[in-house]
């Protein structure tokens, strides 16, 4: 609402395909009864999911891999896009086996959020997983590297730097929020 109770409204919206992951939106949204509206810009791209997992020995899979928009080396949790068909779930499921090899034994969703509201329209669905045994002949996708590390050496991570990724980073502090108690 504006400061003068009027709800906002966008007028028009616009749509420029980037890539096949990626559109440009242009909005054009008006804050009061005048009906003068202002242009907004932000990125359309597919949900994406992030997976706080543990193996039966308390271990956390942490994946690395080239970042072009960051030029650089990160280390994540397990993650993806949302692809055309599938619901969140799905793409835990499918994410957190093609990078660390792992299946899913319990899954506990702990929500969605969005990323960044002044830029991007998509969410983070988060989840908390217990998985099975690692596979000790799993070869992980070109390019990727997975680390399995217990919770202090990821807090440790964190702390120095190495772990950087802010929404997972994020999903760490949710997690024993709205979590199961196993992650307490």
């Amino acid at each position: 609402m504006s400061c003068d109770g009027t709800p906002a409204r966008i007028l028009s919206r616009m749509e420029t395909p980037l890539s096949p992951w990626v559109t440009l939106v242009a909005k054009a949204v008006a804050f009061d009864r005048s009906g003068a509206s202002e242009v907004y810009h932000c990125l359309a791209q597919p949900d994406y999911v992030a997976v706080l997992a543990q193996t039966p020995t308390g271990l956390i899979p942490l994946v690395r891999q080239y970042r072009p928009a960051v030029e650089a080396y990160t280390w994540e949790l397990p993650a993806g896009l949302v692809e055309s068909g599938e619901d969140p779930e799905q793409t835990c499921r499918r994410e957190l086996k093609e990078e660390t090899g792992l299946d899913a034994q319990s899954i506990t969703y702990l929500g969605a959020y969005y990323v960044d509201t002044g830029r991007l329209e998509n969410r983070l669905h988060a989840f908390y997983v217990r998985t099975s045994d690692p596979d000790p002949t799993f070869v992980s996708e070109g390019g990727l590297t997975v680390e399995f590390v217990d919770p202090p050496t990821l807090q440790g991570h964190v702390r120095t730097g190495r772990f950087r990724h802010l929404l997972h980073v994020a999903l760490l502090a949710v997690a024993p929020l709205v979590g199961p108690d196993a992650i307490r």
